[in-house]
């Protein structure tokens, strides 16, 4: 029995797999993710059934996938999970889906990516990210998706995109509506209030609606 065992724990250790993982069941978010890792977290009734469900972005804490500053600052470059928990009549959390791909992981040590998540009175999935440079350049990008869950999964209904200019104060803001298949752009300078706002609305071409599972870049 004890051989087996090393050898089981070899070759978790050959094939990079971890002992630490999300749970798959709890009664809160602190029985899901592993202590010591980052997360954000929303609840709010997903599919319409009268019952609160979770989505959690959690960040692991590899250390071969860390770097510490001088400073002591500690730059996470782990692969961020996205998780959809929904409950159960129980008082349970059940994990529906895992997504490892989705949320993009901090690239370098210059730019960063923040994810925060909400969850609206009508029950849609927002998912926003927010890119900031220290170096190398002054732009700055958030973006928000909305997800519905309809038809058994996760659809993509909506997308707003916003760069600016920190230099310039030059900020151009567009979404997207899938239900409508409309786009509006808007241009305009938030350090100058005499720069005139510019808007534009055209037509989007109809396809199928994308599902969650989509990198968010």
């Amino acid at each position: 029995m004890r051989k087996r065992l090393i050898v089981i724990c070899l070759l978790c250790l050959c094939t990079g797999v971890r002992a630490q993982e999300l749970q798959k069941q709890g009664r809160g978010v602190d029985d899901l993710v592993p202590k010591g890792w980052v997360y954000t977290e929303a609840t709010g009734d997903l599919n319409k059934d009268g019952i609160a469900d979770l989505v959690v972005v959690a960040t692991p804490d590899f250390k071969e996938n860390t770097k510490t500053r001088d400073d002591g600052f500690v730059y996470n470059f782990n692969q961020p999970l996205l998780a959809v928990y929904f409950g159960t009549a129980e008082g349970k959390l059940q994990l529906w889906r895992q997504y490892d791909q989705v949320v993009p992981a901090r690239p370098d040590e210059y730019v960063s990516i923040d994810a925060s998540l909400t969850i609206t009175e009508k029950g849609v999935l927002r998912i926003a990210l927010e890119t900031f440079s220290s170096m190398g350049g002054w732009g700055s990008e958030n973006c928000n998706f909305s997800y519905r869950y309809q038809d058994g999964d996760f659809y993509l209904i909506g997308k707003e995109s916003r760069n600016m200019s920190r230099n310039t104060g030059e900020m151009e803001t567009t979404s997207e509506n899938y239900l409508t298949w409309r786009r509006q752009v808007v241009k305009e300078n938030v350090f100058d209030e005499n720069v005139p706002k510019k808007e534009s609305w055209t037509k989007l071409p109809k396809k199928p609606l994308e599902k969650l599972g989509q990198s968010l870049q």
